[in-house]
């Protein structure tokens, strides 16, 4: 079963920009050693109407880790100020083409969001297109969000501990191959380099085409086989800080997968500590 209508192509979007239904969101992030500033990106130019998602803002300030997920009722209250209710027509985007949107994505369905799509190949696909941006800010028309956090998509660090114990989960890590394999180091400090015993490798870029739109699903289907990976049985995704591990769940929605969950701590939390298990290839 296919489930390809969670992506939305530039044209499909140009076609529904004057839609009072439609709610555009940009929710670009960077690495921090990228030195982007994504909220001033997104003032010289974004799509219209979009309002800014940040992740960093949006998240539970008290976890000592980056962008964990909030509490429902703060996500409740923010997204409400963007304009966005449940049943609103959402599609979110990021800058680099698909990078932090798919986090985005996946943060608006665990609290409970019923229409939410991405536009394949974020904002460099919309410019392809010949569409323009704007440095003109829409103020939102505050709406009502009703949240609730699904808990049963997310995992947090006890109940890794066990899967990684049990190794009843295929567990599949979305960071480049030198820094899984503990070659490269990370890019947040103090953390040890390497893999959780029997991870697998997919990077996120492996799902895309270079111009950061999905790979189509044959080849997607193709790849996971490659690399052992049964669509069918229970997935955990991971990556640095639970942004990048969202494209393979989202990979995997495209295939018509959901029995699938995010380790939401990922490797800025497994890393940080010392009495976490870690393999190095």
């Amino acid at each position: 079963m296919s489930n390809r209508p969670i992506l939305i192509t530039a044209s499909q979007l140009h076609a529904e920009i004057d839609n009072p239904d439609l709610r555009v969101i940009d929710g670009s992030w960077h690495l921090p050693n990228a030195n982007r500033d994504a909220y001033a990106e997104y003032e010289s130019g974004h799509i219209q109407g979009a309002q800014f998602f940040d992740i960093d803002a949006i998240a539970d300030k008290d976890s000592g880790l980056p962008h964990t997920l909030p509490s429902a009722s703060d996500f409740a209250q923010a997204v409400s100020a963007m304009g966005v209710s449940n049943t609103d027509k959402i599609v979110v985007y990021d800058t680099a083409g698909m990078f932090s949107a798919a986090r985005v994505w996946w943060m608006f369905k665990i609290y409970g969001a019923q229409n939410i799509r991405v536009l394949d190949g974020g904002l460099p696909a919309w410019k392809a297109a010949g569409y323009g941006v704007t440095d003109k800010r829409r103020p939102p028309e505050p709406s009502a969000f009703s949240a609730e956090k699904d808990h049963s998509r997310i995992v947090a660090l006890e109940e890794m501990r066990q899967r990684v114990d049990a190794a009843d989960f295929q567990i599949l890590d979305a960071r480049g191959a030198g820094r899984f394999s503990g070659q490269e180091a990370e890019p947040r400090p103090g953390m040890r380099a390497g893999h959780m015993p029997g991870a697998t490798n997919v990077p996120y870029s492996s799902l895309l085409n270079a111009d950061g739109t999905f790979r189509p699903n044959s080849e997607l289907e193709k790849h996971f086989r490659n690399e052992h990976v049964d669509p069918t049985k229970p997935i955990i995704t991971t990556c640095g800080s639970g942004v990048t591990a969202s494209i393979i769940l989202l990979a995997l929605e495209l295939l018509g997968h959901t029995n699938t969950q995010l380790y939401d701590g990922s490797w800025a939390e497994w890393g940080s500590l010392s009495d976490t298990p870690i393999e190095k290839d």
